[in-house]
């Protein structure tokens, strides 16, 4: 179970991976705008589950704190990563975002049952190098007067990790309350969208087809199978091969024409995957399903 909650949860980086160029794809249309949408589509299938068994809907009676964790971790994330783009560079403001995977695998340390080995962290560490080489291939240039960017940065991959790691403390929680977390998303993105940008609506089919390919996928199924994997897979992988997907996003960019390929995105391969797979290679070698040994108890 714990090998394929896993997958599970890897194929939510998959699809995030599909995220950049998806964005490009649906043309023109304010970042909110898109969330509120994309959020809205997201829910459906959901909400259809829950129409077709309705005796599912007792799932949802969660307390306070289930849904204070779930829509902060959805909306704020997404609030705090657009307001940091706004107020700096998109390089640097998306390198420090991208600290969550490795604030995952660190803070997973924290969980109960679960201890910190050395591979985790080197491969988490690798795999940042990697993102590195990825999103700063152009040059670093930090500056003061960034600084509210930048927080808001650093606050967005807090936010993200800190929702995945309390999100695993509720590992009793069905999945069915990601459906409600991407309606709030909606409809809060909906109300930044009223209060701060402009309306803009795609210009042709294949823009609507890449916006509905969006909620779908990336900013729909992403979030379920990433709380399912996240709640029963193992965390610490998850974390590190989260690092995954700008490259994966950086090669189905270059390979629909949108980024050039480089020595640089080859090596940045080479530490990602080398990564993930230092990280998983326990679960990879023994297809662990939850059940660890007492030899692996006393490491």
């Amino acid at each position: 179970m714990k090998f394929r909650a896993t997958l599970t949860g890897f194929s939510a980086i998959v699809m995030w991976s599909f995220l950049a160029l998806l964005t490009v794809a649906s043309g023109k249309m304010p970042p909110f705008q898109l969330l509120a949408i994309c959020f809205a589509i997201g829910s459906i299938p959901g909400i259809v589950v829950l129409l077709l068994r309705p005796e599912r809907l007792q799932l949802l009676r969660q307390p306070a704190k289930v849904w204070i964790t779930g829509i902060a971790g959805l909306f704020g994330y997404h609030f705090l990563y657009f307001t940091a783009l706004r107020h700096a560079p998109a390089v640097e403001a998306g390198l420090i975002a991208y600290l969550w995977p490795l604030l995952i695998v660190v803070g997973s340390a924290l969980l109960p049952g679960e201890r910190l080995r050395w591979y985790h962290i080197v491969g988490a560490l690798m795999g940042l190098a990697g993102t590195m080489l990825i999103v700063g291939r152009n040059g670093f240039h930090f500056e003061g007067a960034y600084a509210v960017g930048y927080g808001a940065a650093f606050l967005c991959a807090f936010t993200w990790s800190g929702y995945s790691l309390i999100t695993r403390r509720f590992e009793a929680v069905s999945t069915d309350v990601v459906t409600i977390f991407c309606l709030a998303t909606s409809i809060l993105s909906f109300f930044c969208h009223i209060g701060l940008e402009e309306t803009v609506w795609p210009e042709n089919p294949a823009q609507w087809i890449a916006v509905f390919g969006l909620g779908l996928f990336p900013v729909g199924a992403a979030f379920y199978a990433w709380d399912y994997g996240v709640k029963n897979g193992d965390i610490q992988i998850l974390g590190a091969a989260s690092y995954a997907a700008p490259l994966l996003s950086t090669l189905i960019l270059t390979l629909f024409g949108f980024a050039e390929p480089s020595w640089g995105i080859a090596l940045a391969c080479l530490l990602v995957t080398g990564g993930a797979v230092l990280a998983a290679h326990r679960m990879i070698l023994h297809r662990d399903d939850g059940v660890r040994t007492q030899a692996e108890a006393a490491e």
